[in-house]
């Protein structure tokens, strides 16, 4: 009975809201797992998302990448055979796939055809539930993690920026400077096959799991999920480590070092996000995009000083940041940081242009109507916003957005400016200018050492001359 009205459901949902991704099909099995479906418009295809809820975020400094490590050996192969071998199992079914570590969770996707639905789901679940991983796989996992993550640090690395980062990104070296990344890379080389099956024996369990399938499904789908994945024995659920927040003072203004020799810089000023309540999402993503106009004008249409300024929104740990960014010449520096400062001065002073402000929010709800299209990026969608579903409906974005007032935004923006910000440059060790010094500078020491030698060689031939007199 239950499965015939999940069929019902598949059914009169397909045609009246293929194109309303608010609303979707959610429910859970017996053993916890929870269920996305959505019929979509693509015929033929179908869009898999496996989300398992754990991510870096849920390990110390000095094993956070063991779930990454758990998602690359999961790919090394089935049955006895090889990484090449399991990929051609894929192939033949027609379709692709690919997973994705992050601070919150780890995501498989496949992309597959419908008539192949049903294969693909089993593929997937063969790979999650294999038998315990052998050494040799495991090896050659920690080599593809070691490579992805930008290899071993060199010494002189650390020696140009001690809390360097593979990811070479200011706001990541600033999170770091506050505690609320870890510094440098973690290590795979100390970890064991032992280590990643504790990952999957304490974390993917199907109370653990969303499974997400966007489409043309197949609609004796649920029933088949069931009699699949429902197998699966659920767990006492972990609890996730709370994220870190801001323990450590920055410094308001440092350079970075990313390379040897060029003309180019990059400017960053960096804000931290207050809590705001109600709506915070929103009013943050709103104030971004009015950020970003103005930088627009100021650093590019004003001054030419920066072809493509951006604002930014991004978080680690418990902390969210805005910032101002620009790429422009080094010796444009000063210039631009001042026409940065000019442009917050003045937000503080005056606050938000209501028009400017209004007619940003058009657009921003306006872009709801066609910036997720297709079926991939409606399962994208849903994987990230898979925990704000609620008895299969998802909050409406252009609403809240609509919703958000421009008193709103001005006190956000207040609060957000409040303090000074951090100023981070990325710049090169040495410009053009400067190799020509340094070229001089070698040349003159060059020059000086060939004439000492000379003169050494001089006084030893009159030397040698005198005695011979003598």
């Amino acid at each position: 009975m239950r499965h015939l009205l999940l069929v019902c459901l598949l059914v009169l949902c397909h045609s009246a809201n293929a194109l309303d991704r608010f609303q979707v099909q959610r429910y859970s099995l017996p053993n916890g797992l929870q269920i996305l479906l959505k019929p979509g418009d693509d015929k033929g295809h179908v869009a898999i998302r496996l989300v398992v809820g754990v991510g870096f975020d849920d390990f110390s400094c000095e094993r956070k990448e063991t779930p990454h490590l758990l998602e690359h050996a999961f790919f090394s192969g089935l049955d006895g055979h090889d990484e090449a071998e399991l990929e051609q199992r894929m192939q033949t079914l027609g379709g692709e796939w690919n997973a994705f570590t992050s601070d919150s969770d780890t995501a498989f996707v496949i992309e597959a055809p419908a008539v192949n639905q049903r294969k693909a789901l089993d593929l997937l679940l063969s790979v999650i539930t294999q038998p315990p991983l052998d050494d040799n796989a495991i090896r050659s996992s920690k080599q593809a993690v070691t490579h992805e993550d930008g290899g071993h640090d060199t010494h002189l690395e650390h020696l140009l920026d001690h809390d360097a980062s593979s990811d070479d990104d200011a706001t990541a070296q600033l999170a770091v400077e506050m505690g609320l990344k870890c510094p440098g890379q973690a290590s795979v080389d100390s970890l064991t096959a032992k280590d990643l099956e504790k990952v999957r024996h304490d974390w993917y369990a199907p109370n653990n799991m969303t499974l997400i399938m966007v489409g043309d499904i197949d609609r004796q789908l649920p029933a088949y999920i069931e009699h699949g994945w429902g197998k699966l024995q659920p767990i006492t659920p972990n609890d996730h480590p709370p994220l870190p927040e801001i323990s450590q003072k920055a410094a308001p203004q440092r350079n970075l070092i990313t390379h040897w020799l060029g003309e180019d810089a990059r400017l960053h000023w960096f804000f931290t996000e207050p809590e705001l309540g109600d709506q915070d999402a929103e009013i943050w993503e709103l104030l971004n995009n009015y950020l970003d106009w103005q930088l627009y004008i100021a650093l590019r249409l004003n001054s030419g000083l920066s072809y493509g300024p951006w604002a930014e929104q991004q978080a680690y740990g418990s902390q969210g940041f805005i910032s101002l960014n620009a790429d422009i010449d080094r010796d444009d520096l000063d210039k631009a940081q001042q026409v940065m400062s000019d442009l917050l001065d003045n937000l503080r002073k005056n606050g938000l242009d209501a028009n400017e402000f209004r007619r940003l929010q058009n657009v921003a709800v306006a872009k709801q109507a066609w910036a997720v299209e297709g079926d991939s990026a409606v399962a994208d969608f849903y994987w990230q916003a898979a925990e704000d579903s609620e008895d299969g409906h998802l909050s409406n974005a252009a609403k809240q957005l609509q919703a958000v007032t421009l008193t709103q935004a001005n006190e956000a923006l207040r609060q957000l400016l409040a303090e000074p910000g951090y100023i981070r440059i990325e710049k090169t060790l040495l410009d053009d200018s400067d190799l020509y010094w340094l070229g001089a500078a070698a040349a003159g020491l060059l020059a000086l050492v060939i004439f000492c030698v000379y003169r050494q060689r001089q006084q030893r031939r009159r030397l040698a001359a005198k005695m011979q007199l003598d």
